[in-house]
Formats: structure tokens, sequence, C-alpha cells
């Protein structure tokens, strides 16, 4: 029998055993077990607390410059071995190479902006606020903080929390994904190359035993999540119940509005891409084309049709392939079977994606595009997060319908319209109740110096990922008011508010 490699967890910069328990890591390409992932029990996540809780005070007391230069330092490293970290992106998450390098790409960008931490952890100063009084404002760290990530971005998402932590002088205990750990594990071996000290970053591996003991620990006192939407609340309400700072995203159900004097073609070629790019396993996918009338619509599933029967369905080492599978067995089951209830709901299956067969991967977890015509809102499909490579198209009148739709649903998290007519976005931009919001951009994900977050049922937490927000959200405010009186001066008590009158 053959014996898989161990993936081992990271603590005070050594990887280490620990937890009794482990699951196989899988190639969704080919179906087979290719690692062993050791889950961490209590005491292994314990450690990693303790190793991040000694070393804060001298990485707090670190100046912002030197925590800086560790992260421009490591925005190198990473391009350097950006073959390697996308070799394992694809090789346990299963998207195409390119996408994986566009995902790595987008990382980067964050570790990038948190490399302004001097600048961006500038506090407020104002002299004289009373006679000889002044006042100003720092930003100061929390302590130990922690991160939760999902599978579709085993890079990326690690990237939006710790870098921005440490750089505003956190120390981080990272739990990545169990499905695909290994990128987010050598990001983190580059980070000590790159000068950040033992402690600071520790990565354990786990499940709900893991987020549990992060969640419950005192020592711990902020949390940001990314996944599904009832996990999210959880997440939420249990940290906030033990005094955490919590920043939670959850799930999405993304709607592109297509209008009557949208240029349809360039429109197909975007839903192309944001429907069925990295298998429809994005949270800012676009699963629903709204299309605003019957022409409209017709004219959109005929070039969808058109645009599907080009794909190239295969695994992500191939560079020619368009799509890659589904990340394990249990989703491409998940997914499969949202399929089939859309067809036994009455929506029309255009474009059937169930049957694709790839040559030589035919354990491999593969599901093809599949396209619905004519999907309704009470259907499971449009209500759900379906997570694959489904895209349906509902048929609507107006504008406005198509955003009371929008608006009803429990998700927030990104929209978009295509449209030629400048009021039109306009009015969509200034009134749809959603979070991340495009015209002709069917994936609105914000730069690194912006922020990342839904609204409704999408973001738990009052900041969002990454940009301006993470700043607030690994630091807190303190504002220090001085006063030096003059020498020899006695002053008398005073009993009123003090005031500047």
């Amino acid at each position: 029998m053959q014996t898989l490699p161990i993936i081992r967890h990271l603590i005070d910069g050594q990887l280490v055993t620990g937890g009794n328990r482990s699951q196989e890591v899988f190639n969704p390409a080919t179906g087979q077990a290719e690692k062993r992932l050791l889950l961490a029990d209590k005491l292994t996540v314990e450690q990693a607390i303790a190793s991040a809780h000694a070393a804060y005070p001298a990485w707090r007391a670190t100046p912002p410059l030197k925590r800086a230069r560790v992260m421009s330092k490591l925005k190198v490293l990473l391009e350097e071995n950006a073959d390697a970290i996308c070799a394992l992106v694809t090789a346990e998450h299963g998207k195409v190479l390119g996408d994986a390098l566009g995902e790595l790409q987008r990382g980067i960008e964050n570790v990038e902006y948190a490399s302004y931490a001097p600048e961006l952890l500038k506090g407020e100063h104002s002299k004289n606020v009373g006679t000889g009084v002044d006042s100003w404002s720092e930003f100061q760290a929390l302590g130990v903080t922690a991160g939760i990530t999902p599978f579709n971005f085993p890079v990326m998402v690690p990237l939006w929390m710790w870098p921005m932590a440490v750089a505003c002088g956190n120390t981080f205990v990272l739990k990545p994904s169990e499905r695909d750990p290994s990128s987010a594990l050598l990001v983190a071996e580059l980070a000590l190359q790159a000068g950040l000290p033992p402690g600071v970053l520790n990565v354990v591996h786990g499940d709900k035993e893991a987020v549990d003991t992060l969640l419950g620990d005192k020592r711990v006192q902020a949390i940001s999540f990314v996944g599904s939407t009832p996990i999210a609340e959880y997440i939420y309400a249990t940290g906030c119940a033990n005094g955490k700072r919590v920043q939670a995203l959850g799930g999405a159900k993304n709607h592109a509005v297509v209008m009557p004097d949208a240029d349809v073609p360039n429109a197909v070629s975007a839903l192309m891409g944001a429907a069925y790019g990295s298998c429809g396993e994005r949270c800012m996918a676009i699963p629903l084309v709204v299309a605003v009338g019957d022409a409209t619509a017709d004219a959109v599933v005929a070039g969808l049709k058109v645009e599907i029967a080009k794909m190239k369905v295969g695994p992500g080492t191939d560079a020619s392939n368009d799509m890659g599978p589904l990340v394990t067995k249990q989703h491409f089951d998940k997914v499969k079977g949202y399929v089939d209830q859309g067809v036994a709901e009455g929506a029309t299956l255009v474009v059937d994606g169930r049957n694709v067969q790839v040559p030589g991967h035919e354990a491999g977890y593969f599901l093809g595009a599949c396209l619905f015509d004519h999907v309704k809102v009470g259907m499971k499909i449009y209500q759900e997060e379906i997570f694959g490579p489904v895209l349906g198209v509902m048929r609507v009148n107006t504008l406005q319908e198509a955003m009371d739709l929008i608006d009803a649903h429990e998700y927030g998290n990104g929209t978009c319209i295509f449209t030629r007519d400048g009021e039109a976005a306009r009015y969509f931009t200034d009134h749809i109740l959603v979070g991340m919001v495009g015209v002709n951009v069917p994936l609105p994900v914000p730069v690194a110096y912006h922020s990342f977050g839904g609204w409704k049922r999408s973001l738990f937490g009052d900041l969002s990922a990454y940009g301006p927000d993470a700043v607030r959200f690994y630091t807190k405010r303190k504002t220090i008011t001085q006063r030096w009186p003059s020498a020899g001066v006695r002053e008398g008590s005073v009993f009123s508010f003090p005031s500047t009158r």
C-alpha cells in the first residue's frame, strides 16, 4: 500500500504533527488521494495560539516600517514561486493553472497593500484643542487574531487576512480549508523566509474541533471567516458571544441584469467566464442572468449555447482547457443534484453537462457547463447557492422588476448590469441593495485598496474584508489627550465637565 505524503501544521516556525485524526486530500482531476492531512485537536490549536500569544509583544513593538519590509520581501518570493504555488492549487482544487495564477496575483496585491502599513497606521493629531492641550489618535494592534478560509480560493483568501493583520502588529493563526491546504502552507513558509518571526503566523489544519477551539479561546481577539452562510452565522454568533471581534463572509446568489440595449455578444463573453470560470466555485460567480424582455433573453441564450459548445473541460494542468473539475466527489454529487432538481421543477435545461466525459480522467469530478432557461423565483436552483457550473436565465419585463428580484433575495454579495444607458446604470448602482456592483463588469471584485463585502446575509459584521476596512478590523483606536502645565504654575481644582470654552 502506497504511503501518502503527510501535510503537517506550522507552529512557532516549525512543521509539526498534532492530533490523532487525519484525512485524505484528493486530486479532483483523477479522483485519487495524493496526500494525507493531519487534523489538529484542541491541544494542537492551543499550542498554535500560545505561540502567537508569546510572539505578540515583540512583534507589536516592531516598527511598522520593519513589518512592512517583510511584506515587500514576501511579495517578491510569491512571484518567484508562483509556478509551485499554482501547481498545488490546481492539484488540490482543480482550477486551471491560468485561473490559479489570477487568484495568486490578486492575493499578491493584498500583500502589496499591507506593505503600506506605515502610511495606513498613521493616526490623527490636533494641537491646542484647549490651552496647552494636544490630542491625537493611534491605531493599535489587537493581539492574537485568526482566520478560517474556504476551499475555493486557497491562496487568495488567506492573503486577504493575515498579511494585513500582521502588518498592523498582530499575530495570527490560520486554519485553511482541509480540502486544499498545501498552497496556504507553502505561502506561510515563504513568509518565514521573508523574515516573519516564528510564532507570528501559525497554520493549523482541522475541522470543527479546530474552529471551536479558536472561537472559544480567550487569547484570540478577532476572527475572520469566509464560507457558507450557515457557518458564517455560527462563527459570528459564537465568536461575538465569546467577546471577539468577528467578520464572517457568507454565501451569494449574484444576478446579472441584461438590458435590451446591451451589447449582447460582449455580455455573453463576459457571462461565460463569470458563470463557468473556476467551475462556478466563486462567491462572486454569476449563476443567474435576468434578461429584460424576451428578445433579450432569446439572444442571450442563443449566444451562450454557441459559446458553451466551444468550451473545453479537462484537467487544470492542460492550459488549453477552460474549466477543470469540481473540488470533491461530494460537491460533484451536490451540484449534479441541483441540475436534476432544476429539471424536476420545470426549468428548461438548454445545455446539459451532466454526462461530460474526459478521456483518461474517468474518475475525476468533471461536470460540464449547464444552462437553464425560464428559471422562476420559487425554484431551488434560484433560491440556493449552487457553487458549480450552472447558469440560469430568468425573464422579466422591466429594469425595476429585475431590481425587485435582486433586492428580495436573501443574499446581497454582488451583481452587475449590462447596458449602454448611463441613466439606467446610474439608477441601478444607486438603488440596488447589494454590496458590490458592476456596470458591464460581471465580476466586480474590488481591488486591494478597496474593501470586499456584501450586504444582507452575505456578510455578518460591520467591516468588510481587506482594503481600508481590514486596517480598522485588525486595530483598535486609542485617543490620547495630553497637557504639560507650565512650570511653577499651581492650578486650582475644577469640578465642572471639561470643555474648550
